[in-house]
């Protein structure tokens, strides 16, 4: 456990550089820290050890540790006066509720045997059940379903928490599976092995602790997993991030003890873990076996793993996404230029080359571009899902945010692309897909355009229509455009508005502006109905901006902003927010941003860096303190997108944006709003309790509630989830409406 450590003593020149009267807008509009001086939290120097001693909340830190309940306790007890207190909150509460408990829902289907499963959660079933229907009956607007698993019932028998994390079925037949369960919403999840002919859970099934296991089916009486070994020779099976290492096969009535390894990677191993990856055909064969050993966040190594457990490295590029297996070649798309048997690939294109080919030594094999190259984007294009089936493959591709759908064959030497006909204008994603039947579910939807969910079919350029969801809220009033502004370097970054149509453009309008720009997360356009109900009918403005960052415009958009270039992401969204004032759309009163996780990198920096711009923020699951999160569980997974503050370069380039540490007095600090989770296990709380704790030792009104389950996704309870965005809105209505 850590103990609090009292900040170092900071010179009193450095002092004498902080003390400022409050700033101007001139002043904040134009941050530079080195100029400004550094904040009084600011470290004495960078090590790690002048880190810790600079921070006086380190006992924050410990999730469940007395001086930290007791802040929290305190925390919440003022946020919820002024939030469930206010006069908004209850109606508020009552349309999320309605709206995330609604049984008119579409239900998210998955291939599951002859026919479809699904998750459902509603106020009857808050915790959920996994069920399952025929196709057919799912096509109706009543489907017969049949509860396989209840999960309210199952945590009332146990006396545990427990949250639904997902189903494996083994092909073809899919009556094994593995159920992971999370104790509260945590990402460490149970596995155990359920049998859907008896809907009970298998007496000789697999069993797993609570783990962040990486799990796949080999056969009906082997798994490869991926987990926490326990020690060896007093070292630990998982790398410095709490992810797995080290892949063995683990059969049938075998504990962990007796699994026996197939692949190692190393403990300094990066990113989220060794994974084990089985393809299979449509009859439910094997064809091939990938194992990929991450090196940071975004690099790795690709491995092959023979029927005779023998294990080969493919000569794939180190940034890579594999979907899949077409006809004894591997289906990849390549995140950076890439040249292999002397032609030259673009990043973001799709590929399929031999496996055999890609793992030899040899680099003169001669297949040839056409037979390489799938698909190939131009600079506003970017795949988003690719789904590999035993004759075609499927895309979802974005031209400018739009979504397309696209299906190729290979033919002869090359691929034809046939266009699958989508609505325009909207999202296009990508669901749950049965190699077998030739099919794979389609979701289309926009920002006042309910989702649609329809059925694919391999042989066939027409989407078939299965469910509409009804609207949530009344959008008839509204209208979405989309526009670019410039960012600090002269980048165009575009940005979608949703705004009533006959609105005035004269600044007055209550705006909330949504972020993200990381991890290669595109932010298409999306159906939000707790937003239209509880903002868009209230005459507010939603704002989506497509930073850098992001994935919208694929992976060069992605890597402008890594590490040392982070800045760009941060300007990105400081431009649109001044294009937003240029265009009368709204103004620094009535603007607020909301983000989470790596969203929260970016509210937390925005107001530190531009106070001037924005009257509110909603910074959730945040990640706040850089200069530690490699620190704090699972952090150090991330290295790979904001570098290592452990070396010193690059601890230079994050302190200069690092929120925590950049809070500074006098500053016109907009009354945010933090929030998180205890039992996130993914973004630590620690990061949003600091924050907070700093805001007030210098005196800045803010909010800060902690839930106390669900985890990071926020999914474990649609109720829980409703008093959630209630709390958001209420705080939003309260800086920018009132």
């Amino acid at each position: 456990m850590r103990h609090l450590i009292l900040s170092a003593a900071i010179p009193a020149l450095l002092m004498g550089a902080c003390v400022m009267a409050p700033a101007t807008n001139d002043a904040w509009a134009t941050f530079d820290p080195e100029r400004m001086g550094p904040p009084p939290g600011y470290p004495q120097n960078l090590t790690p050890a002048g880190v810790a001693a600079a921070d006086d909340h380190l006992a924050l830190e410990q999730v469940d540790g007395a001086e930290a309940m007791a802040f929290v306790a305190e925390e919440n007890r003022k946020a919820l006066a002024a939030l469930t207190g206010d006069r908004r909150y209850e109606t508020f509460r009552r349309e999320a509720e309605a709206i995330l408990t609604a049984t008119d829902r579409i239900p998210t289907p998955r291939f599951l045997g002859d026919g479809v499963a699904n998750f459902w959660q509603d106020a009857a079933n808050p915790k959920g059940v996994w069920r399952r229907t025929s196709l057919a009956s799912y096509r109706t607007a009543n489907p017969q379903w049949e509860t396989l698993l209840d999960i309210d019932a199952l945590s009332k028998a146990e006396g545990k928490d427990w949250v639904f994390k997902g189903a494996d079925c083994l092909a073809p037949d899919e009556t094994r599976c593995l159920i992971s369960l999370s104790d509260g919403g945590k990402d460490a999840v149970v596995v155990r092995e359920f049998d859907t002919v008896t809907k009970r859970f298998a007496t000789d099934g697999f069993n797993l602790p609570e783990g962040k296991h990486r799990i796949e089916w080999l056969d009906r009486d082997t798994l490869l997993v991926a987990t926490d070994f326990g020690a060896e020779n007093g070292k630990s099976t998982l790398t410095e991030s709490g992810y797995p290492f080290i892949v063995k096969t683990l059969k049938r009535g075998q504990t962990l003890a007796q699994a026996v390894e197939v692949y190692r990677g190393d403990q300094s191993d990066g990113g989220y873990g060794v994974s084990p990856s089985v393809y299979r055909d449509k009859d439910g064969k094997v064809t091939a076996v990938i194992i990929s050993r991450p090196l940071d966040t975004f690099r790795s190594e690709t491995w092959s793993v023979a029927h005779d457990g023998k294990t080969q490295k493919l000569n794939l590029p180190e940034r890579v996404g594999v979907y899949g297996v077409i006809d004894g070649r591997l289906v990849f798309s390549p995140d950076q230029a890439w040249s292999f048997d002397g032609q030259d690939y673009i990043a973001g294109s799709l590929l399929a080359l031999p496996l055999g080919v890609l793992g030899e030594t040899r680099q003169d094999i001669r297949i040839g571009r056409d037979t390489a190259v799938v698909f190939q984007p131009t600079a506003r294009q970017a795949l988003q899902d690719v789904t590999v089936f035993s004759d075609a493959v499927v895309a979802a591709v974005t031209n400018n945010v739009a979504g397309a759908l696209t299906r190729f064959r290979s033919e002869g030497q090359g691929w034809t692309a046939a266009s699958i006909n989508v609505p325009a204008n909207l999202a296009v994603s990508l669901g749950d897909s049965s190699k077998s039947r030739g099919e794979v579910f389609v979701s289309t939807q926009g920002f006042l355009v309910p989702p649609t969910l329809s059925l694919a079919s391999v042989g066939s350029t027409t989407l078939t229509e299965l469910k509409s969801a009804p609207a949530k809220f009344d959008a008839s009033r509204d209208i979405t455009e989309q526009y670019e502004a410039t960012s600090t370097d002269g980048t165009k970054i575009p940005y979608f508005i949703t705004r009533p149509r006959d609105m005035k453009l004269d600044g007055s309008n209550p705006t909330i502006m949504l972020g993200y720009g990381g991890f290669q997360v595109s932010l298409n356009p999306a159906y939000k109905p707790e937003m239209g109900k509880l903002w868009l009918e209230r005459g507010g403005v939603f704002v989506q901006a497509n930073i850098r960052g992001g994935g919208e415009f694929g992976p060069d958009w992605h890597q402008a902003a890594l590490k040392e270039n982070r800045q760009r992401a941060f300007d990105d969204f400081a431009a649109v927010a001044r294009d937003l004032e240029q265009r009368g759309v709204t103004s620094p009163r009535r603007l607020g941003i909301y983000g989470r996780s790596n969203g929260g990198v970016l509210t937390s920096v925005s107001i530190t860096q531009h106070p001037e711009l924005f009257n509110a923020a909603v910074i959730e699951s945040p990640l706040v303190d850089m200069l530690r999160y490699q620190e704090l569980p699972a952090g150090a997974s991330w290295i790979g997108e904001y570098g290592d503050p452990r070396i010193p370069a690059d601890a230079a380039f994050i302190a200069r944006y690092s929120a925590y540490q950049q809070l500074r007095p006098g500053a016109a600090y907009p009354r945010v709003y933090l929030t998180t989770n205890t039992r996130d296990d993914r973004v630590h709380p620690g990061h949003a309790r600091k924050f907070a704790a700093r805001l007030g030792d210098l005196g800045y009104d803010h909010l800060y509630y902690e839930d106390t389950a669900g985890g990071h996704s926020n999914d474990a309870d649609p109720v829980a989830n409703a008093r959630r965005w209630a709390r958001h809105y209420v705080y939003l209505s309260q800086q920018l409406m009132d």
